[in-house]
């Protein structure tokens, strides 16, 4: 079973305290908005990658980050891990239905942003 924040908030049956500091939700925004996070969430979003095609896709990320990145989603319950027994061991990511949920508006204001910026030079 996959456990994240979104579950414990079911199993508790109340609602997290979000503005007190030491709120486990404030945890997952700040995975989710940092600066690698909500390019792995949009990356996801189509297909479940491997770590290399991930690194491929995000421009500017270096592995240690993407690692870092990926280990704090994974434990929030947001992206899930599967490792293939093979030498070298292939590593597959894809969203958990919580980071399905969490990456539909940040995709929605990646398109939000990218429609209202003027049109890029040619050259």
């Amino acid at each position: 079973m996959v456990v994240g924040v979104q579950h414990r908030q079911g199993e508790a049956g109340k609602r997290y305290e979000v503005f007190h500091t030491d709120c486990p939700a404030r945890d997952v925004v700040d995975h989710v908005t940092s600066r690698w996070g909500i390019w792995v969430l949009i990356s996801l979003r189509s297909n479940d990658l491997r770590f290399y095609e991930l690194r491929e896709s995000i421009h500017g990320i270096s592995e240690k980050m993407l690692a870092q990145t990926l280990r704090a989603l994974v434990q929030d319950g947001l992206v899930w891990r599967k490792v293939e027994p093979t030498t070298p061991p292939q590593v597959t990511y894809g969203l958990t239905e919580f980071g399905q949920d969490l990456g539909e508006p940040l995709a929605e204001l990646f398109n939000r942003i990218t429609r209202g910026l003027p049109p890029r030079d040619a050259g």
